[in-house]
């Protein structure tokens, strides 16, 4: 990770609530396959995320602490807010002096963007403007947020508007937090009136059908792109008796993620 800062753009993709096993599953069936054409050798990696909801597991990640993969450690991390006794930054890692990714890659000269999508995104009270304040630009509306089913489509008509007046040398952090596998997703499958596995799982073929577009707006710049996808947390629908998130469960730690590279012009 070291050796891309200032040389490949960025792309971190947070799949808000997405579940690993329903990831997973759809993936392994042939259900997502625009994802699948991405990810190294067609599948998700399970891992385990740092917190149990939106604000908790973003804070972690923009410190350098994503989804830990779940065999025996310690694992070094790809970029790493500096901070004594440390023991997961490696040789490969991107130490920074800075309290956050956003605020490390701006002084790297990088204009750093969020496309926020659930509420802890919305700027709509002071908690909901502290993740987005990280950014130098940030954008939020009702269109992206978790009660319109044309949430992505909304963020990637905006991502377009500043891919296109963005100088072509400079480089890019884009950050974009995907509401759409978020309650209520019950809107993904037709029929349904309330929020199950099978509607989220429609949600995530939803958005894979916008995946090509994202792609294509990313890689047509001049850089590579190094991109991270993962899920912030996971979330239950009636597992053990619990709905929701923000509490102890394997469904809620366990996440899927995924890291890669794409070269200019892939699609």
């Amino acid at each position: 990770m070291r050796d891309l800062i200032g040389s490949h753009d960025l792309l971190l993709v947070t799949l808000d609530t997405l579940r690993f096993d329903v990831a997973d599953e759809l993936a392994s069936a042939g259900r997502t396959p625009a994802l699948a054409r991405l990810l190294p050798d067609g599948r998700w990696e399970r891992r385990h995320t740092p917190a149990s909801f939106t604000y908790a597991a973003h804070h972690a990640f923009f410190a350098g602490f994503l989804p830990t993969p779940t065999g025996p450690g310690p694992h070094p991390r790809l970029f790493a807010a500096r901070f004594p006794g440390s023991e997961s930054a490696g040789a490969d890692t991107w130490v920074f002096d800075a309290p956050d990714l956003p605020t490390a890659l701006r002084a790297e000269g990088y204009h750093t963007l969020c496309l926020g999508g659930v509420g802890f995104f919305n700027r709509r009270s002071p908690l909901g403007a502290v993740l987005p304040g990280l950014f130098a630009e940030a954008h939020w509306e009702p269109a992206f947020g978790v009660t319109a089913p044309g949430c992505l489509d909304a963020q990637l008509d905006r991502l377009a508007e500043v891919v296109d007046r963005l100088p072509a040398g400079r480089p890019l952090f884009t950050f974009l937090n995907v509401a759409a596998l978020h309650q209520p997703n019950h809107h993904y499958l037709p029929g349904a009136t309330e929020d199950t596995r099978a509607s989220h799982a429609a949600a995530l073929e939803h958005v894979d059908a916008r995946v090509d577009r994202l792609v294509t707006l990313v890689t047509g710049r001049s850089r590579p792109v190094f991109v991270i996808v993962c899920a912030d947390h996971g979330t239950a629908y009636g597992e053990d008796g619990h709905t929701g998130h923000r509490f102890a469960h394997e469904v809620v730690w366990t996440v899927p993620y995924a890291h890669f590279t794409l070269d200019p012009g892939d699609s």
